[in-house]
């Protein structure tokens, strides 16, 4: 089967320091894949290169969906199959949660009011916060303004959701919500791809893990794999930091 993602030779270089080294890249439809590795690995990098939020190297090739992902109409195409959930929340400070989550399949798909709202109802049920619909944003908590995110993303019907450490700009409190939501999403079949400090949760929901060091990856395979038998000493390193044993 085709990989529903498909990344060749991506480099990715700000001015002289080369933040991506040739990365290769196969995600299946329906795969749950976390990345995980220090800050300053290339992580973010890798996944905003998917949807093109960050520019790279011309030879290199990014395909979603059989979809070339550069500047153009294709990009638009790309876009709209593609949900991101960034760190900072990114909604709409003036609009209430309702209409952040309608406006999207409004403005791109084209969906009609009455419709787009009810879809929006039904995706705010499913994230757990149907009764703030009608509130802004600056009156939720973080991990409600993150559900709200997810909720958002989710209105495209996207074919992949990406991911940017969506915990980490929350208090401790409020990351489990989020990350129940995210279990849920990867047992309905949803292909993921996230960016993750979490370990516990790349060892319980991911199919495949990636471990990222300095612009390459070093090691991937089944959660167990690279949890408990790690291959290479640089994974191992970070583990032992991370998990503190």
């Amino acid at each position: 089967m085709a990989a529903l993602i498909s990344i060749r030779g991506l480099k990715k270089a700000f001015g002289d320091y080369t933040v991506l080294h040739g990365i290769d890249l196969d995600i299946a439809e329906g795969e749950v894949v976390c990345v995980i590795g220090p800050s300053g690995s290339g992580k973010s990098t890798l996944i905003r290169c998917i949807n093109r939020l960050e520019p790279f190297d011309p030879d290199s090739t990014i395909t979603v969906d059989g979809i070339k992902v550069e500047q153009g109409v294709a990009l638009a195409k790309v876009r709209a199959e593609v949900g991101m959930v960034f760190q900072s929340f990114n909604l709409f400070p003036h609009m209430t949660v309702l209409s952040n989550v309608m406006l999207a399949p409004m403005r791109v798909r084209g969906t009609m009011p009455a419709a787009a709202e009810q879809k929006a109802r039904d995706l705010l049920a499913r994230v757990g916060i149907s009764e703030q619909a009608e509130k802004f944003p600056a009156q939720l908590s973080g991990g409600q303004q993150q559900r709200v995110a997810i909720a958002r993303a989710l209105a495209m019907e996207p074919k992949v959701l990406l991911f940017d450490e969506p915990t980490s700009a929350l208090d401790p409190e409020m990351v489990g919500e989020v990350l129940d939501v995210m279990r849920t999403l990867a047992g309905s079949g949803v292909t993921m791809v996230v960016v993750t400090h979490e370990m516990g949760f790349a060892r319980q929901v991911a199919d495949r893990v990636i471990f990222m060091d300095g612009g390459r990856i070093v090691e991937e395979g089944p959660p167990a794999q690279i949890f408990d038998t790690p291959r290479q000493e640089r994974t191992r390193g970070f583990l032992r930091a991370v998990l503190n044993h």
